[in-house]
């Protein structure tokens, strides 16, 4: 029998999330609209955006209070299978 798995943070806690993607005008809901699948009591106050120097690319960060690492698991699963997400940190 294995030994169950150490959790590496403690939670809850605050925790930033960044997703990154084409600077599109709908780019930060639809990021917005991800994340509250799975922290639905995120508000417009926790969330940052920063366009890229040439434009191109659009920063959005959001820091939720993380219930667990199953809920930070599910989020970073949505935003990375999200076609028009292209990184997430």
């Amino acid at each position: 029998m294995s030994e169950p798995q150490a959790q590496l943070l403690d939670f809850p806690r605050t925790f930033p999330i960044k997703a990154i993607g084409k600077a599109e005008a709908d780019f930060r809901e639809l990021v917005m609209e991800i994340v509250r699948r799975h922290a639905p009591e995120l508000s417009i106050n926790q969330v940052s955006v920063r366009e890229s120097s040439g434009g191109k690319w659009l920063s959005v960060t959001l820091v939720i209070l993380a219930k667990n690492q199953m809920q930070l698991d599910a989020i970073y699963r949505d935003l990375s299978s999200h076609d028009r997400v292209a990184w997430t940190l």
